[in-house]
């Protein structure tokens, strides 16, 4: 009788531990976060293999374009710095990144600030915008453009011209101290046709901006992921359209662009392969000496 408690017991405890890793990370806890940081960093993974880890856990997140800030001291946008409630596109690819390099909360917040602001200065002036003006080349620590790899021969460039000072000012922000200069920038890319015949060069991880077809001003209009699955290679993003964060079968996602007069076609950013490693972690007091 005691023996059949005590097994009734490890059962009920087992079957708690799995309920709790089977949650979605919008219902856990920070604390709880914590814990499994800490679980899967001794794990035997690389960094991409854990961007797949992570991101399915905010399958189902909703979506909200303002749901995250610079903090509740901020002058202009008080969001919190981090939401595990809500999400947009780039905070997605941020929190899954930041999630993906850390071995616990503390070290996860502060590589976020590293991904999201230049040197990890919080404020609306330093963080990262312009997805491949500012944010892939303040990132070159981890991430590259990888677009050529993708399309080869046949991969396009498209230039434009990027002003802080124009996105300030259009905010209502007169002080433009320490704002980056306007800079004219060419960048590479692949149409649709071209993404979707050389998916077998991607990789599960890449990071993917759909570009503006006809603004000259910006480049990126949403960030998203590919993975590999059983079924083939997944897009998984979080977009105003849906109103949530999902997969996607790539081929039935680029499909839906392939005569887009919109969109001109996609970039892609890829996780360096020397610290792609397995077991590899990265603490945040390491980043300024990496991107250096």
């Amino acid at each position: 009788m005691k023996k059949a408690f005590v097994i009734i017991l490890l059962f009920i405890s087992f079957s708690s531990m799995l309920a709790q890793k089977q949650k979605k990370i919008y219902e856990l806890t920070n604390k709880q976060i914590d814990s499994v940081l800490n679980e899967v960093s001794k794990k035997n993974m690389t960094i991409t293999e854990r961007m797949k880890y992570y991101s399915s856990m905010f399958l189902g997140m909703p979506y909200n374009l303002t749901c995250s800030g610079d903090g509740p001291y901020a002058l202009y946008e008080t969001e919190p710095l981090v939401n595990f409630k809500q999400t947009n596109c780039m905070v997605y690819c941020e929190h899954v990144l930041a999630l993906s390099i850390s071995d616990s909360w503390d070290n996860f917040f502060n590589n976020l600030q590293k991904i999201r602001y230049a040197d990890g200065i919080i404020g609306m002036r330093t963080r990262n915008h312009y997805t491949m003006a500012d944010w892939l080349p303040e990132n070159s620590w981890l991430l590259h453009d990888a677009s050529r790899k993708v399309g080869e021969a046949k991969t396009k460039q498209v230039t434009r011209t990027i002003s802080h000072k124009d996105f300030f000012t259009n905010k209502g922000i007169t002080d433009l101290r320490y704002v980056k200069p306007d800079r004219t920038i060419t960048i590479d890319y692949l149409p649709f046709e071209v993404f979707k015949e050389n998916q077998n060069h991607l990789q599960s991880g890449d990071i993917i901006a759909l570009l503006f077809a006809k603004l000259n001003n910006i480049f990126s209009a949403h960030m998203l992921m590919v993975f590999d699955s059983d079924n083939g290679l997944i897009i998984r993003e979080s977009a105003l359209s849906s109103k949530t964060t999902f997969d996607t079968p790539l081929n039935k996602w680029v499909d839906k662009y392939l005569n887009s007069e919109k969109y001109l076609g996609i970039a892609v950013m890829r996780v360096n392969e020397n610290i792609n490693t397995p077991g590899n972690i990265i603490l945040p007091w390491e980043i300024k000496k990496s991107n250096k």
